[in-house]
């Protein structure tokens, strides 16, 4: 059984972009068992934090660490240009012509750190993901103290929001996060880490089909009963999404090419699921529907952008060589 389980991961794993967007659309049709299984996104969140932290290759992160200037500049920008951007948006619309719910969500996505599978993602395109892997988990390690002042800033005083009480309870979930990685990696050890990438990598394909059926809840009867409002926040986090790469491929031009793309990808994918775990039942229906649908380019997008990865990837193996 535990051999039959093994090879359903790693096969999962070998189709990850697909697999990804896949996700997304069983868990629109499976309306039944989002209810039911919201309650699970807390420990989804929690398994992709974990294995975040135990797949991280220490070497490497060492090696980035002592030449730290591009990693100190990528994760300034994944930290600061999505509230920026967001926030200069903010002040030329006003906070007040946004619903409330919409703006916390809105905040959220902006003070979230990058999605947990932007690693993943780079390794599915071929990337070589080191400097993302490490500006994740940094500033995914800080989030706790970051992302409670910028969704305060950025939310202003239209959306009460306790901000200690969030700092506190990120602080616990992604501080187990760290605890249990660190467990596995000294029981499991490196090499049998690396051994199992194809298994993880399901596992992560699995978390992610999951998640969305538990994101999804509401999601459906929303679109059903209130067809503008849906398409409206999607269209949103697309927006978001689109901005967020094509800044940080203008801006960080000293950068590789596949590192501009990899940290753009970061940019406009965020990990909302981590805010929305920590803030359990305080999170209004209206920010949870901007949450779920915030999904769609996060599960979309690295099937939609696998051709232009390619291309990248190709054009800087050809620089490399010449």
């Amino acid at each position: 059984m535990l051999a039959f389980f093994a090879s359903a991961l790693a096969l999962l794993g070998r189709y990850g972009t697909q697999g990804f967007a896949l996700s997304i659309f069983l868990g629109l049709a499976l309306p039944q068992f989002s209810a039911a299984a919201r309650p699970l996104l807390p420990v989804t969140i929690f398994c992709f934090t974990t294995v975040v932290f135990m797949r991280a290759d220490l070497g490497v992160i060492s090696g980035l660490v002592r030449r730290p200037a591009k990693l100190i500049a990528a994760c300034l920008w994944l930290m600061a240009a999505p509230a920026l951007l967001i926030g200069a948006v903010l002040m030329v619309i006003g906070r007040e012509a946004l619903d409330p719910g919409l703006l916390l969500g809105i905040a959220m996505l902006g003070a979230a750190p990058p999605i947990m599978s932007s690693p993943a993602v780079a390794i599915l395109y071929g990337f070589e993901p080191s400097l993302i892997i490490a500006s994740v988990i940094v500033t995914t390690v800080v989030s706790p103290v970051v992302a409670p002042v910028f969704v305060e800033w950025l939310a202003g005083a239209a959306v009460p929001l306790d901000r200690w009480a969030l700092t506190l309870r990120l602080l616990i979930f992604i501080g187990g996060g760290v605890v249990v990685a660190v467990a596995l990696r000294r029981w499991l050890g490196a090499a049998r880490i690396r051994e199992l990438k194809p298994n993880l990598d399901g596992f992560g394909v699995l978390m992610y089909f999951i998640f969305a059926i538990a994101a999804m809840d509401g999601v459906t009867d929303a679109a059903l009963a209130r067809p503008g409002q849906v398409a409206l926040f999607g269209a949103i986090a697309f927006l978001i999404s689109a901005i967020g790469l094509a800044s940080a491929c203008l801006v960080l031009w000293r950068f590789r090419t596949s590192e501009r793309f990899m940290i753009g990808y970061g940019t406009g994918q965020r990990n909302m699921g981590l805010l929305v775990a920590a803030l359990g039942a305080g999170v209004p229906p209206t920010t949870y529907l901007f949450f779920a649908l915030a999904q769609f380019p996060i599960y979309l997008l690295p099937w939609l952008l696998r051709g232009v990865a390619a291309r990248l990837r190709r054009r800087e193996e050809s620089a490399d060589s010449g």
